[in-house]
């Protein structure tokens, strides 16, 4: 295992690939795509943050209040960038341009893992290549951040050491303060950096401790937001907005625009407002389940189904540049990638070593099935289905597995409370890229066939396989 500690040969293939194809991206985009839909919102924070203004927002009359409705990690770190290179969008790519890079260099490494250098190396560039991931670099937006914070999270704790889970959760806090629901995979993540075979003591003492790590990033601003803003929240003041655009009369399981209650028209105060919403959202849902419940599946259809956030981007910012027709294509494209290798990770789950392989292989092959289908996030379920059924063995294998089910499953979990949109699975996009790249690579050893060796022993390689 030492020589993964190195940087070596394949790290920097990785690293030249992944930051090449954005920043041919970013010098195809300059000046031609300003900040557009939440990423309007991202960079007028970050501007302000970058002067010195703090999370604050001017309104039309003059007024200035403080603000905390959009999440303050990703404004935060697009003000170092601003600092550094300028008040513009460009400079925020280039930021996100080290961030997908540092994302395909943890795939690499999770893959590197399981399998030969060659294979990962195909995980890594398949991370590095992604057409979601690599056009949306020019977007200021935070799903690819959040992304890459993900998989360099769970690649730290793959390493299994101390080190490792405490950059684990120092990472995951920063993925929180970008966007808050990250924080479900924390103590996943750490729950899963355990020694193959540790006791359930073990495995909760890490959950602690990385759980922890990812507040205590959160806690200077949590405590910012219980002074300033009159209520307390961990990162931001939207949860009630969110509830209540996939709980309204007008919701289809997708985002619609917000019919403000009855009883919220005279709520003026950001966080005030925030609650009122949540309560609104709660009586909808108390007083028809049935209709909450059976818009679940609409959610998850509008998170899984389709993707092709980069063009939806493009084409808002600027129509000219990116018409609908080059948005048709990036998305026919951005699709077709995602499904060879989710193709590849349903194998993968299906031919792994461990227990019930008959249901996983009945799983995955319909899923196979419905992956080419209209209703792909039957697939996508399918997925995490027959990665649930090597139970004690998904945790006791490889990293990268684990991190597939739990990114799949957290992100499932969240969009069908709230509501769905393509850009929110781009969350798992490098763990199904590596995961499926890894599960092929492994094809003909798991098959029986003679594919190629790995250059660990088989000792060490047995259990790591997913």
């Amino acid at each position: 295992m030492t020589e993964t500690r190195r940087i070596g040969r394949g790290d920097v293939v990785t690293a030249v690939v992944a930051f090449g194809a954005r920043a041919a991206t970013l010098l195809w985009a300059n000046g031609r795509f300003p900040p557009a839909a939440d990423g309007f919102y991202y960079h007028t924070l970050a501007v302000r943050i970058a002067n010195g203004l703090g999370s604050t927002w001017l309104w039309p009359d003059g007024k200035i209040t403080y603000a905390a409705h959009y999440p303050v990690g990703y404004p935060a770190l697009l003000a170092l960038a601003y600092k550094l290179g300028g008040e513009s969008a460009a400079a925020g790519g280039w930021f996100n341009a080290v961030l997908g890079t540092m994302a395909a260099i943890a795939a690499y490494r999770l893959a590197l893992e399981v399998t030969s250098r060659r294979w990962a190396l195909v995980a890594g560039i398949g991370v590095a290549l992604h057409p979601g991931l690599v056009m949306y670099t020019p977007a200021i937006m935070t799903e690819g951040v959040t992304a890459a914070l993900l998989i360099v999270a769970a690649w730290a704790a793959s390493r299994r050491s101390r080190p490792g889970l405490l950059a684990s959760g120092l990472v995951m806090g920063m993925a929180t303060l970008v966007r808050p629901q990250s924080l479900l995979l924390a103590p996943c993540f750490g729950f899963a950096s355990s020694r193959a075979g540790a006791s359930l003591g073990e495995r909760l003492q890490r959950v602690v401790v990385a759980t922890a790590l990812a507040l205590a990033v959160c806690a200077p601003w949590t405590a910012r937001n219980c002074i300033r803003m009159s209520q307390c929240a961990l990162v931001s003041f939207n949860g009630g907005w969110n509830l209540l655009i996939g709980a309204s009369d007008e919701s289809n399981g997708s985002w619609s625009p917000v019919a403000v209650p009855e009883a919220c028209r005279t709520v003026w105060d950001e966080a005030e407002k925030d609650a009122c919403f949540a309560r609104e959202a709660r009586r909808l849902i108390a007083e028809n389940p049935a209709r909450w419940v059976a818009l679940i599946p609409a959610r998850l259809a509008a998170t899984f189904d389709y993707a092709g956030a980069p063009g939806f981007y493009l084409h808002a910012s600027n129509a000219e540049a990116f018409g609908e027709r080059a948005k048709i294509m990036l998305g026919f494209v951005e699709t077709a990638y995602e499904r060879v290798f989710f193709l590849g990770a349903l194998l993968g789950a299906a031919m792994a070593r461990g227990p019930r392989k008959r249901a996983r292989a009945f799983v995955a092959a319909i899923s196979g099935v419905l992956l080419f289908q209209v209703h792909a996030y039957l697939a996508v379920l399918g997925l995490a289905v027959s990665l649930g059924l090597l139970g004690k063995r998904l945790l006791d294998g490889a990293a990268l597995p684990a991190a597939t089910f739990f990114t799949v499953v957290a992100t499932a979990a969240v969009h069908g409370v709230f509501f769905g949109s393509g850009r929110y699975s781009m969350v798992i996009f490098p763990f199904v890229t590596a995961f499926g790249s890894v599960s092929i690579g492994l094809l003909p050893r798991l098959t029986g066939g003679t594919g190629e060796r790995d250059t660990r022993s088989s000792e060490e390689e047995t259990p790591r396989c997913p």
